[in-house]
């Protein structure tokens, strides 16, 4: 089980945002989806991870407004580098799924990048996918 390759619990081909995207994008992915981090994409090349709980950051101040009227004022004040987190944490794919436990096992970030031997990105795997991993395993 600790030899286990990261690509057993990674997330392969996940939803990504483009740097250029307006974060409205972003939002709206995240609102529906069952998952809370987006890699960003500059072209092919991760540049950054964007959560909910960035957007609500910049959205602080404007708090009690209508959600669309929101999304239009996060739109014209910022931008995608604006919120996403730019310092990445990533594994190669070769990756076990213990050296992703490693990195995660802190707490301080919930998920890591699963990036291939060409630079680009193959997945993600957050904290969710290994306590699954490990329920699996009892």
């Amino acid at each position: 089980m600790e030899n286990a390759l990261i690509t057993t619990v990674m997330t392969a081909e996940p939803v990504t945002v483009d740097r250029s995207d307006p974060i409205s994008e972003a939002y709206a992915i995240l609102k529906r989806a069952p998952f809370h981090h987006l890699p960003v994409l500059d072209g092919d090349e991760p540049v950054g991870l964007i959560s909910s709980t960035d957007i609500l950051e910049l959205a602080y101040d404007v708090q009690g407004s209508e959600e669309e009227n929101l999304m239009v004022f996060l739109d014209h004040q910022f931008n995608m580098d604006d919120a996403m987190t730019a310092t990445l944490v990533s594994v190669p794919e070769s990756a076990t799924i213990r050296d992703a436990a490693e990195v995660l096992g802190d707490g301080k970030i919930h998920s890591v990048l699963v990036i291939g031997s060409n630079g680009l990105l193959e997945g993600i795997v957050t904290t969710t996918d290994l306590v699954r991993f490990l329920l699996a395993q009892l």
